[in-house]
Protein backbone atom coordinates (compact mmCIF):
# COMPACT_ATOMS: atom_id res chain seq x y z
CA UNK A 1 0.00 0.00 0.00
CA UNK A 2 1.08 3.73 -0.43
CA UNK A 3 1.45 6.02 2.16
CA UNK A 4 -0.37 8.59 -0.27
CA UNK A 5 -3.46 9.42 1.07
CA UNK A 6 -6.89 8.37 -0.94
CA UNK A 7 -9.24 10.08 -1.99
CA UNK A 8 -11.67 8.57 0.64
CA UNK A 9 -8.87 9.52 3.16
CA UNK A 10 -8.70 12.83 2.16
CA UNK A 11 -12.38 13.24 2.52
CA UNK A 12 -12.67 11.59 6.16
CA UNK A 13 -9.45 13.98 6.74
CA UNK A 14 -11.75 16.87 5.90
CA UNK A 15 -9.22 17.74 3.06
CA UNK A 16 -11.83 17.67 0.81
CA UNK A 17 -15.56 18.34 0.97
CA UNK A 18 -18.04 15.53 0.28
CA UNK A 19 -22.19 15.12 0.83
CA UNK A 20 -21.63 13.06 4.03
CA UNK A 21 -24.95 11.04 5.19
CA UNK A 22 -23.51 8.83 7.60
CA UNK A 23 -20.38 8.72 10.10
CA UNK A 24 -19.47 6.86 13.02
CA UNK A 25 -16.17 6.54 14.39
CA UNK A 26 -15.17 3.20 11.81
CA UNK A 27 -17.23 4.22 8.84
CA UNK A 28 -18.02 6.97 6.55
CA UNK A 29 -20.72 6.95 3.93
CA UNK A 30 -21.15 10.17 1.54
CA UNK A 31 -22.08 10.71 -2.16
CA UNK A 32 -20.45 10.18 -5.10
CA UNK A 33 -18.77 12.58 -6.26
CA UNK A 34 -19.15 11.43 -9.77
CA UNK A 35 -22.65 9.85 -9.50
CA UNK A 36 -23.88 7.27 -12.53
CA UNK A 37 -27.55 7.85 -10.79
CA UNK A 38 -29.07 9.82 -8.26
CA UNK A 39 -28.61 8.66 -4.98
CA UNK A 40 -25.51 7.03 -5.88
CA UNK A 41 -23.88 6.56 -2.54
CA UNK A 42 -20.61 4.96 -1.72
CA UNK A 43 -19.80 3.36 2.36
CA UNK A 44 -16.34 3.31 3.49
CA UNK A 45 -14.23 1.87 5.99
CA UNK A 46 -12.24 4.77 7.98
CA UNK A 47 -9.43 1.90 8.18
CA UNK A 48 -7.42 2.09 5.30
CA UNK A 49 -8.16 -1.38 3.41
CA UNK A 50 -7.23 -2.02 -0.24
CA UNK A 51 -10.15 -4.98 -0.78
CA UNK A 52 -12.38 -7.55 0.31
CA UNK A 53 -9.43 -9.77 0.83
CA UNK A 54 -8.27 -7.76 3.21
CA UNK A 55 -11.17 -7.28 5.63
CA UNK A 56 -10.89 -8.79 9.14
CA UNK A 57 -14.36 -11.00 10.25
CA UNK A 58 -14.97 -8.36 12.64
CA UNK A 59 -14.86 -5.33 10.76
CA UNK A 60 -16.19 -7.20 7.47
CA UNK A 61 -19.50 -8.10 9.72
CA UNK A 62 -19.77 -4.32 10.70
CA UNK A 63 -19.55 -3.21 7.74
CA UNK A 64 -22.07 -5.26 6.15
CA UNK A 65 -24.11 -3.86 8.58
CA UNK A 66 -23.62 -0.19 7.66
CA UNK A 67 -24.20 -1.09 3.98
CA UNK A 68 -27.32 -2.51 4.66
CA UNK A 69 -28.52 0.74 6.98
CA UNK A 70 -27.50 2.65 4.30
CA UNK A 71 -28.62 0.92 1.23
CA UNK A 72 -32.33 0.72 3.25
CA UNK A 73 -32.02 4.76 3.68
CA UNK A 74 -31.07 5.21 -0.03
CA UNK A 75 -34.42 2.91 -0.85
CA UNK A 76 -36.76 4.29 1.52
CA UNK A 77 -35.58 8.41 0.09
CA UNK A 78 -35.50 7.46 -3.40
CA UNK A 79 -37.96 4.75 -4.13
CA UNK A 80 -36.21 3.11 -6.65
CA UNK A 81 -37.52 0.28 -8.51
CA UNK A 82 -34.52 -1.17 -7.64
CA UNK A 83 -31.13 -1.80 -6.03
CA UNK A 84 -27.67 -2.83 -6.55
CA UNK A 85 -24.89 -3.33 -4.30
CA UNK A 86 -21.31 -3.21 -6.12
CA UNK A 87 -18.10 -3.50 -4.69
CA UNK A 88 -15.25 -4.33 -7.14
CA UNK A 89 -11.94 -5.41 -6.32
CA UNK A 90 -8.62 -5.22 -8.20
CA UNK A 91 -8.41 -2.63 -11.38
CA UNK A 92 -9.49 -5.10 -14.17
CA UNK A 93 -12.61 -4.96 -11.90
CA UNK A 94 -12.95 -1.38 -11.94
CA UNK A 95 -12.05 -0.79 -8.06
CA UNK A 96 -10.01 2.44 -9.26
CA UNK A 97 -9.87 3.90 -5.65
CA UNK A 98 -7.62 1.26 -3.52
CA UNK A 99 -9.81 1.28 -0.62
CA UNK A 100 -12.64 -0.66 -0.25
CA UNK A 101 -15.79 0.87 -0.64
CA UNK A 102 -19.42 -0.04 -1.34
CA UNK A 103 -21.16 1.35 -4.21
CA UNK A 104 -25.04 1.59 -3.12
CA UNK A 105 -26.74 2.41 -6.90
CA UNK A 106 -30.48 2.86 -6.56
CA UNK A 107 -31.83 2.08 -10.17
CA UNK A 108 -35.07 3.61 -11.93
CA UNK A 109 -37.08 2.55 -14.91
CA UNK A 110 -36.65 6.09 -16.61
CA UNK A 111 -34.20 7.52 -18.86
CA UNK A 112 -32.00 8.64 -15.52
CA UNK A 113 -30.92 5.18 -14.86
CA UNK A 114 -27.25 5.66 -16.56
CA UNK A 115 -25.99 2.86 -14.51
CA UNK A 116 -26.75 0.53 -17.40
CA UNK A 117 -25.76 -3.15 -15.17
CA UNK A 118 -26.50 -6.32 -16.86
CA UNK A 119 -26.04 -9.67 -16.32
CA UNK A 120 -25.15 -11.70 -19.25
CA UNK A 121 -26.10 -15.44 -18.81
CA UNK A 122 -23.37 -17.70 -19.67
CA UNK A 123 -24.01 -21.94 -19.70
CA UNK A 124 -22.33 -24.47 -18.57
CA UNK A 125 -22.67 -28.35 -18.56
CA UNK A 126 -23.50 -30.15 -15.62
CA UNK A 127 -20.05 -31.74 -15.17
CA UNK A 128 -18.60 -28.24 -15.80
CA UNK A 129 -20.50 -27.08 -12.72
CA UNK A 130 -19.74 -29.96 -10.67
CA UNK A 131 -16.00 -29.57 -11.23
CA UNK A 132 -16.09 -25.52 -10.43
CA UNK A 133 -18.31 -26.52 -7.52
CA UNK A 134 -15.46 -28.88 -6.08
CA UNK A 135 -12.67 -26.31 -7.22
CA UNK A 136 -14.17 -23.50 -5.11
CA UNK A 137 -14.97 -25.78 -2.30
CA UNK A 138 -11.50 -27.37 -1.92
CA UNK A 139 -10.20 -23.68 -1.78
CA UNK A 140 -13.23 -22.69 0.83
CA UNK A 141 -11.99 -25.48 3.21
CA UNK A 142 -8.03 -24.71 2.88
Amino acid sequence: MSNNKTVFEMIIDRDIEADIIYEDENFIAFLDAFPVVKGHTLVVPKKRIENIFDLDDETANDYLKIVRDVATAVRDAFKPAGLNVVQNNGEFAGQSVFHIHFHILPRYNDEHDGFGYKWVDTEFSKEERQTLAAEIKSKLNA
